[in-house]
């Protein structure tokens, strides 16, 4: 039997400025200039976390919801969000607390990029309330560092995870890339063995993407590894984080005992999220089964401008019934060990009767199976399930 309940939150915070934008990214990020950000940043993210918070819990309160509960996870994203000094990061966890309060073990992730922390030490942000950090590492070759326009280089990163280390931050992220123009197999491992003997407990392994508008897609590499040479080096990496005890539990997350990311295992769980920040988006439960998508305008300047004004928004609207189905299943069987029925159910304000039957098809095809009560991708299933999850598309 399910009890009720409406989901856990999350709070992100998108700071949307970079040192250098590299080659590849197509995320909401700008170069930095030598205007005065942090203030007006800081402000600004005030005032959005007054005015969101505010609206959430009267939007509730007429439906007849509890006030929004306590975040159980931060998460500064960017950009680079190290260029945020400690003292503004412990600002807006002050002004996170203050408006919906932070659970009693609530995680704090810091974004941050090897060369791009000119405003702190990592014992000043473990002060500031920091108690994670997701280090942009991408590679240990110098030669695919250049290549993909990164600021550092793998000294810069070696001695970056170091130093995290030594300031007592016991759970960090490494992003790490694969498939990168002119690698190799061996490359590609190296750079897995090089992490797990300093001591890496999580690596997010995600393989490049050509994606349309960015530098790399305007000039294509010529030695982009084939698709069959890609396969290798991710089932050869893959193998190696399992021999050293990080254990896949998303699509290209990977974690030792206890260092899963509780941020991303709530968007993975459906559960809610406050956006703030240029360009962020939010999930919202306003009551069971009423939920709406926020989007923050994308402009840095105008979301500077408009910040505590209705103005900020880009736009929000209310999912239907199919849009919250998708989207469920969409997240959730990203997961290894998959979807729990009774979180599903308090999530998205669907019965699990309901959202069983719309993927009957794919559990009697044999895509999906029944493992210690949760519904997972049944082996060999796991990489193709966007082509199986088409069915479920909303109509346009």
């Amino acid at each position: 039997m399910c009890r009720d309940r409406l989901p856990p939150l999350s709070v992100y915070i998108h700071w949307p400025w970079c040192l250098r934008r590299c080659s590849y990214c197509d995320f909401n990020a700008y170069p930095m200039g030598g205007e005065t950000l942090v203030e007006p940043f800081v402000g600004g993210v005030e005032a959005e976390l007054s005015r969101v918070c505010r609206w959430f819990n009267e939007q509730r309160a007429l439906l007849g919801s509890t006030a929004a509960p306590p975040a159980v996870s931060v998460f500064f994203g960017g950009g680079t969000p190290s260029l945020l000094p400690a003292a503004a990061v412990q600002r807006i966890l002050e002004a996170v607390g203050e408006q919906i309060g932070l659970a009693w073990d609530v995680e704090v992730t810091l974004e941050a990029n090897p060369g791009a922390r000119e405003r702190g030490e990592w014992c000043d942000y473990r002060a500031a309330g920091i108690n994670r950090l997701s280090l942009g590492v991408q590679s240990l070759d110098d030669h695919l560092l250049r290549r993909l326009g990164r600021v550092h280089d793998s000294r810069a990163a070696l001695s970056a995870l170091e130093q995290a280390h030594a300031a007592g931050l016991t759970r960090v992220n490494v992003d790490l890339m694969y498939a990168l123009p002119g690698q190799t197999q061996s490359s590609a491992q190296a750079d897995v063995t090089r992490l797990v003997n300093l001591g890496v407990k999580h690596i997010s392994h995600y393989q490049l993407t050509i994606e349309s508008g960015t530098p790399i897609a305007q000039n294509p590499p010529a030695d982009l590894p084939d698709e069959q040479a890609q396969a290798q080096m991710e089932s050869a990496c893959r193998e190696q984080m399992a021999a050293a005890g990080l254990k896949r539990y998303e699509v290209s997350a990977f974690a030792g005992p206890d260092q899963q990311c509780v941020h991303n295992l709530n968007y993975w769980s459906y559960g809610d999220f406050l956006g703030i920040g240029p360009g962020a988006h939010g999930k919202l439960t306003l009551a069971p089964g009423k939920i709406v998508r926020t989007e923050a305008v994308a402009s840095p300047q105008q979301w500077l401008r408009s910040a505590g004004t209705e103005s900020a928004d880009a736009r929000d609207w209310q999912l239907s019934r199919d849009e919250v189905v998708f989207e469920l299943f969409a997240n959730g069987l990203r997961l290894v060990d998959g979807i729990a029925p009774c979180e599903a159910q308090a999530n998205s304000g669907i019965s699990w009767t309901e959202l069983e039957d719309c993927v009957g098809q794919l559990i009697k095809d044999g895509w999906l199976e029944w493992r210690a009560g949760r519904l997972r991708a049944a082996d060999g299933a796991f990489e193709m399930l966007d082509s199986a999850l088409e069915f479920l598309l909303p109509a346009s």
